[in-house]
């Protein structure tokens, strides 16, 4: 049986990693994982598109040429290939990331 996919048990298998994300599950073309980063989100851009659903905190999301604040419980969406990252976010930040579709991006 699959380990329920909460916060709180995300949470703990994050901890027991050295990295700041943590693939959590997958089924098909999907990866759901949690990530967490420390002061500075050091991501590049990405093959496939992606969605974050923020788990806790706030701050900026730079999206391509947009810059805008996010905080818990709002969803992000980001096409395959664009540069991305969080900004100036709380020390609580945590987010789901969804990971989907063919290397390259869907097609609009």
């Amino acid at each position: 049986m699959m380990e329920r996919l909460t916060i709180k048990n995300a949470l703990t298998s994050l901890k027991e990693t050295d990295s700041p994300f943590k693939a959590l599950f997958s089924h098909g073309s999907l990866t759901v994982e949690m990530y967490q980063p420390n002061q500075v989100d050091h991501q590049q851009p990405h093959s496939r598109d992606e969605l974050y659903v923020i788990a806790s905190g706030s701050g900026y999301f730079v999206n391509g040429n947009e810059r805008q604040s996010f905080e818990a419980g709002e969803v992000l969406f980001v096409p395959a290939g664009r540069e991305h990252r969080f900004e100036s976010f709380s020390d609580d930040f945590t987010t789901w990331v969804f990971f989907y579709g063919p290397e390259g991006g869907e097609s609009d």
